[in-house]
């Protein structure tokens, strides 16, 4: 009889990363025009996924972008202090769904940006799934590399993006 492995499931939310190692680790977001990049270095053992949105769009480098740029470098940065190599780290790409037909395709710009980032990065892509009109649960095992996606039915509901955090005022300041 095969030992059962107790599963360490670690959920990822809009604007976050998270890595770890071990073959009980698991990842998991729900994605819909998001994108979450999952990479690893198989021979370190150690993964992570992220999950970011760049809405708007528009030439230059927006506060957006920014974001998405500083999501990757993060589990990147992440993954390199727990001894992968970036010339081993292999990533797969999720979700970038045409979720609300009509508006601008928020999905394809993440997933462009995503596609771009590996590509100038020098980080291998390996197979994931991008696109479509159907949100998705993703679940990454970095172990391995396994990735598992079900559709979510479109009339299902993704939650909604954090809540923005508030700064604590230091003091008034009266402008005329």
């Amino acid at each position: 009889m095969s030992e059962m492995i107790a599963r360490r499931r670690l959920n990822i939310i809009q604007g976050e990363a998270k890595w770890g190692s071990g073959e009980d680790l698991v990842l998991t977001t729900l994605l819909g025009s998001c994108v979450a990049a999952c990479m690893r270095d198989p021979v370190a053992g150690v993964g992570g996924m992220n999950h970011f949105l760049l809405p708007g769009g528009g030439e230059g480098q927006s506060r957006a972008e920014s974001y998405g740029l500083y999501l990757m470098e993060l589990l990147i940065n992440g993954l390199l202090k727990q001894g992968a190599r970036r010339e081993r780290i292999e990533a797969k790409l999720f979700g970038g769904a045409r979720t609300v037909q009509g508006l601008s395709d928020i999905g394809a710009k993440n997933a462009a940006f995503a596609r771009n980032f590996l590509r100038n990065e020098g980080i291998m892509e390996a197979r994931g799934d991008v696109g479509g009109d159907k949100g998705r649960r993703i679940e990454y095992w970095p172990h391995s590399g396994r990735a598992r996606q079900v559709f979510l039915d479109k009339s299902a509901v993704l939650p909604p993006p954090p809540p923005v955090r508030q700064q604590k005022s230091i003091g008034d300041l009266e402008l005329f």
